[in-house]
């Protein structure tokens, strides 16, 4: 356990939960401003580091800010201080406060933006939208003494390890008899130096999905008696775990368009709501998709959904989504995607309580400032 993190630390922890192999091609993904290296003890998570978030963050001392948009998702060749986000940029570098962004990745990953989402409207069966990745899977089989075997499959396990389906720590274990010769500079855990050795060992093998690879094999090497651990990477052809963005669930008691717009409204606080439908319509099975989903409406319809609850929908995209049978519900972008930033910054909380050893020792929490830049008169 370690008594304090970088900000390094911190994002490896978020990358645990919204992998970047994740994102979608061509995303502005990851470092935005300043270091990995520093140390951090209080980290805010933001939907965007705007120029009253960084204001703020500079007056409550924050050393990092995890963000769900990039600040420089668009390139920029000028630098101008003048503007309201050339001075936020100035204020970031003076005060060293480090920014990383996790954009689709976090919109795909398991308990990420949509699945907050459809928590919050009350979806159940919830499934994905559009499949958008399939994460590659290794076999890995290590050889290890009969004595260590259950120590080394709970160990690897842990790690994330033998994940299949809704299963976990699945491994097979066959027993067999290992031979080394320890050379004269080793300290063999079993054996002598210059004599050959036989062992009852078992083959320990599992299955290890790409994203856990790393974690998986130094978790492995640390746990092993061996000065040299004998161990094997085969590549697998099935198809490993799908990831997707968006989500398509089921209302648990259907209601009209009218009620469900009503219903999005109160759930995600806001003064008043777009949607595109018959009043009467109802609704039963509804697709959701935080920021700008309107070219998933053929996907949504597809799967089922009598509605599709998304952001910044223009007016031939809602008009064609509902000549072609889908309603449209358009609530703000910051409000779908908002909700996110607590959950995340909790999730990590508890992730940096249980690796520093110390709770409270790093603070994360989400950005207590609204950054719609929408208002209503």
């Amino acid at each position: 356990m370690k008594e304090s993190l970088t900000a390094g630390d911190v994002v490896r922890l978020l990358d645990e939960l919204a992998p970047p192999a994740l994102a979608l091609p061509n995303d502005k993904i990851g470092l935005q401003v300043g270091s990995l290296d520093k140390p951090v003890s209080r980290v805010w998570v933001a939907l965007e580091a705007s120029p009253d978030v960084v204001a703020a963050a500079v007056q409550n001392d924050v050393q990092l800010i995890l963000t769900h948009h990039a600040l420089l998702f668009r390139p920029i060749s000028v630098l101008d201080t003048r503007t309201r986000r050339g001075r936020a940029i100035q204020q970031l570098l003076a005060a060293d406060i480090t920014v990383y962004s996790a954009h689709t990745n976090l919109d795909v990953a398991p308990g990420g933006v949509n699945d907050v989402i459809a928590e919050k409207i009350g979806l159940t069966d919830v499934e994905l939208l559009d499949v958008t990745y399939r994460e590659t899977l290794h076999k890995l089989v290590v050889y290890v003494p009969v004595s260590h075997l259950a120590s080394l499959r709970k160990t690897i396990g842990d790690a994330g390890a033998g994940a299949i389906g809704n299963y976990s720590h699945c491994t097979f274990a066959a027993p067999g008899t290992g031979t080394f010769l320890p050379g004269d500079k080793t300290s063999p855990f079993i054996g002598t130096p210059g004599v050959l050795e036989q062992v009852e060992e078992a083959r320990l093998e599992t299955i290890v999905p790409d994203s856990r690879l790393d974690h998986v094999l130094a978790a492995m090497l640390a746990a092993h008696p061996y000065e040299e651990v004998a161990y094997d990477l085969y590549a697998v052809e099935q198809p490993g775990p799908a990831y997707g963005i968006g989500r398509v669930g089921n209302l648990p008691a259907g209601m009209t368009l009218a009620q469900f717009a009503n219903h999005i409204r109160e759930t995600f606080g806001l003064r008043h709501i777009r949607y595109a439908g018959d009043d009467d319509l109802r609704v039963e099975r509804v697709a959701v998709l935080g920021g700008s989903g309107s070219k998933w409406a053929a996907k949504s319809l597809a799967k089922g959904a009598q509605v599709l609850v998304t952001a910044d929908v223009g007016h031939h995209d809602a008009g064609d989504a509902w000549q072609d049978g889908l309603a449209i519900v358009d609530a703000t972008h910051a409000a779908l995607e908002q909700p996110v930033c607590e959950v995340l910054a909790d999730r990590l909380q508890k992730m940096a309580d249980a690796r520093t050893g110390t709770p409270g020792a790093v603070e994360i929490v989400a950005a207590p400032l609204d950054v719609d830049p929408f208002r209503w008169t």
